[in-house]
């Protein structure tokens, strides 16, 4: 069943559910990939915006470059609780409210690489991703 199991994959465009649900989970497919801006990102003082190709990697941002496989908790539509096992890097656990679709507070703990974490990121959609310069030869 979709909300029983999904497959995460690192490069930040995630499989997240089977085919027959791929336009993501309802509290998250109201929001969409962009320049997103993160508060409370571990040892960043400061803000810092990167590149979102898929927002469901904000459910493991902790684990956002590992290969995990992840499972749906709950999901009523604005928030969403999802736990994830990344083998040989640890696991977590997610609780995602959608404030707005442009902003999403995300309160996450777990263990990685041996070591526990547990903090709030504010992320706030903030625009598109910058277009990568076109390079041409002469």
């Amino acid at each position: 069943m979709a909300r029983n199991l999904a497959l995460l994959i690192a490069a930040g465009t995630a499989a997240w559910l089977p085919p027959a649900v791929a336009q993501g989970p309802p509290a998250l497919a109201q929001t969409q990939p962009g320049l997103w801006e993160l508060t409370g990102v571990p040892g960043s003082r400061a803000p810092i915006r990167q590149c979102i190709a898929n927002v469901m990697v904000l459910a493991r941002f902790e684990h956002r470059s590992n290969n995990c496989t992840a499972r749906m908790l709950k999901n009523d539509g604005s928030h969403e609780s999802v736990e994830y096992n990344c083998p040989g890097a640890g696991f977590g656990h997610s609780d995602i409210d959608v404030l707005t679709p442009r902003s999403l507070k995300i309160s996450t703990q777990g263990i990685s690489y041996g070591m526990p974490f547990s903090y709030v990121l504010q992320a706030r959609r903030v625009g598109d991703c910058p277009k990568s310069p076109v390079v041409t030869h002469h």
